[in-house]
């Protein structure tokens, strides 16, 4: 598909004028221009993927989580989840500062960064407000599952930058709780301990035995 320069990105499908996304909604579809070539978000369907946003290009802040992220793209690739960046900066920009992060910090950005020079997507995603004039505001994080609905989000000021060690110990969280066997506890890291799915049957709940918690079982992960 082509798309001239006056035609940025085309949207595959109505996306809402300005609506937070909520945790177990699909995520909306679009087609965008990106450093990897043209781009829909139904092309990870079948794959995790962590889509993330950041203010502008060119920003200290944005340009260590970049690097940070870039390196640890293998790990990402390792869970099966894969990565896409957006910001309000038009492709040039892009291609400019991923050449500038290479020349820079030897590190080569090699996911796609999409465009979204008119805040469209953003405002689809409630990233930003209906009347935002800037992307000041967006450094938000959207964790998407294979069938492309949304199991965590998380939103940063443009001062403070993600923790990558936190994004890849959530995506490795959300895939082994995917399937309701069991609960991840506070700090989980792959291989820990989990928590047992409490019964919802009062039956279940008075033959419990005696001392023991029935809404708090700790149990080894078996994965």
């Amino acid at each position: 598909m082509a798309i001239t320069m006056n035609e940025r990105f085309d949207l595959a499908s109505e996306l809402p004028s300005c609506s937070a996304l909520r945790l177990g909604e699909e995520a909306p579809d679009f087609t965008a221009r990106s450093t990897r070539g043209v781009v829909s978000l139904s092309d990870f369907r079948g794959r995790w993927l962590a889509l993330f946003s950041h203010p502008a290009d060119f920003t200290p802040v944005c340009t260590s989580e970049f690097v940070s992220i870039a390196r640890a793209h293998d790990r990402f690739a390792a869970l099966g989840c894969e990565l896409m960046a957006l910001s309000v900066d038009s492709l040039f920009s892009h291609l400019a500062w991923i050449r500038a992060i290479r020349d820079r910090f030897d590190v080569v950005v090699d996911f796609p960064i999409i465009e979204d020079p008119t805040l469209e997507i953003a405002r689809a995603y409630g990233m930003v407000g209906p009347n935002a004039m800037d992307a000041s505001a967006v450094r938000t994080t959207y964790f998407l599952d294979p069938d492309g609905i949304l199991r965590a989000s998380t939103c940063y000021p443009a001062s403070v930058g993600r923790s990558v060690e936190e994004m890849l110990r959530l995506v490795a969280a959300l895939q082994r709780v995917h399937d309701g066997s069991a609960l991840a506890p506070e700090g989980w890291m792959p291989g820990g301990d989990l928590l047992a799915v409490p019964s919802h049957d009062v039956a279940d709940v008075l033959a419990a035995l005696a001392g023991t918690d029935w809404f708090y079982t700790p149990i080894k992960d078996q994965a």
